[in-house]
C-alpha cells in the first residue's frame, strides 16, 4: 500500500503512438497513484474534457504561469503549442501520500529529473518504426506530413532511452501493462522510500 513508502514521482515517456497514455492507466490503477494533469495550449480533441487527462489554456494564460514558476517542467512540442506539469500536482500527491505519476515528453522528463532526482523514468518504445507508423495512421488524427513528423521526432526521443531507468518494449498492450505496474511495485520497496518505516520497526526492538 502506499501509505507504506515515502510518495514516488513515476515518469512515463515515449513516442505518440507507443501506447504510454494506456500504460498510464494501468498505473492508475494502483492503489496509492494519482495523475498529473498537464496544462496546454493546444485545443481539445474530439471527445477530450478538460481537467481529465489536460487543463486547457490560452497562451496568454500559459505565460503567466511561466512568470510565475507555477511549473515543474514546460516546452513548446512541434512548435506548434506548449505544454507543462504544474507544480501542485507534486505538492498535492506529498500532501495525501500519494504516487504521482507524469505523463510527459523527453525535454520535460529531463526538467523533472534535475528538480525530483528520486523519482523514476519509464520509456515506453514501440516494437518497430512499422508497428508505430500502423498504430499514428489507425488513430486517425494526423496528415502524411504530421505523420512523418512524429516518425522523425520518435527518432529523436529514442536515442534518450538511455537517460531512463526503465525502457519497456510495449508490443503485447496486457504484458507492458503488467511491467510498469510491476516497476512501480518494486520501486515502492527501494530502501530510499522505506527508510522512516524500517527505522520505526528497529525502534520497536528496543535498544
Amino acid at each position: 500500500m502506499a501509505e507504506s513508502h515515502e510518495p514516488l514521482v513515476l515518469i512515463v515517456s515515449g513516442p505518440s503512438g507507443s501506447g504510454k497514455s494506456t500504460l498510464v492507466k494501468k498505473l492508475l490503477e494502483l492503489p496509492g497513484t494519482m495523475l498529473s494533469i498537464s496544462v496546454t495550449t493546444r485545443p481539445p480533441r474530439q471527445g477530450e474534457t478538460d481537467n481529465k487527462w489536460y487543463h486547457f489554456v490560452s497562451e496568454d494564460e500559459f505565460q503567466r504561469m511561466v512568470r510565475n514558476d507555477e511549473f515543474l517542467e514546460y516546452a513548446c512540442v512541434f512548435g506548434k503549442h506548449s505544454y507543462g506539469t504544474p507544480k501542485k500536482w507534486l505538492d498535492d500527491a506529498r500532501a495525501q501520500n500519494k504516487d504521482l505519476v507524469l505523463e510527459i515528453d523527453v525535454q520535460g522528463a529531463r526538467q523533472v529529473r534535475k528538480k525530483v532526482p528520486e523519482s523514476i523514468a519509464i520509456f515506453i518504445v514501440p516494437p518497430s518504426r512499422e508497428e508505430l507508423e500502423k498504430r499514428l495512421r489507425a488513430r486517425g488524427l494526423d496528415g502524411e506530413g504530421e505523420i512523418r513528423r512524429r516518425l522523425e521526432q520518435a527518432r529523436l526521443e529514442m536515442e534518450q532511452y538511455v537517460d531512463y531507468d526503465y525502457v519497456v518494449i510495449n508490443e503485447n498492450l496486457e504484458e507492458a501493462g503488467d511491467v510498469v505496474q510491476a516497476i512501480a511495485c518494486g520501486a515502492r520497496c527501494r530502501t530510499t522510500q522505506n527508510q522512516d518505516r524500517v527505522r520505526n520497526i528497529l525502534k520497536s526492538f528496543g535498544g
